[in-house]
């Protein structure tokens, strides 16, 4: 699983030849969950409310980066590590 960002306990992934919508995967803990780029609604999985919140935060920081990093998995490409929440 292709790390691109980790803060505070969370694990931000994101794998190579995924189906669509545009995803990533969160893991915190025992806990995953996949998120969906553009809505940011959990597509499936679940995590904690604060890691939930967490995750949100930084994703709405980071939209455009994670499509451009989508756009690299699907190319087969490096994928990019993106800034962590601070």
């Amino acid at each position: 699983m292709p790390q691109i960002s980790r803060f505070f306990g969370i694990v931000i992934a994101m794998f190579y030849n995924e189906h669509n919508p545009p995803h990533f995967h969160a893991k915190y803990q025992e806990y995953e969950a996949e998120f969906d780029i553009k809505t940011l609604e959990i597509l499936a999985g679940e995590l904690p409310r604060r890691a939930i919140a967490l995750v949100l935060e930084w994703a709405s920081e980071h939209r455009e980066e994670l499509l451009e990093e989508w756009q690299l998995a699907r190319e087969g490409r490096e994928l990019l590590k993106i800034k962590p929440l601070e």
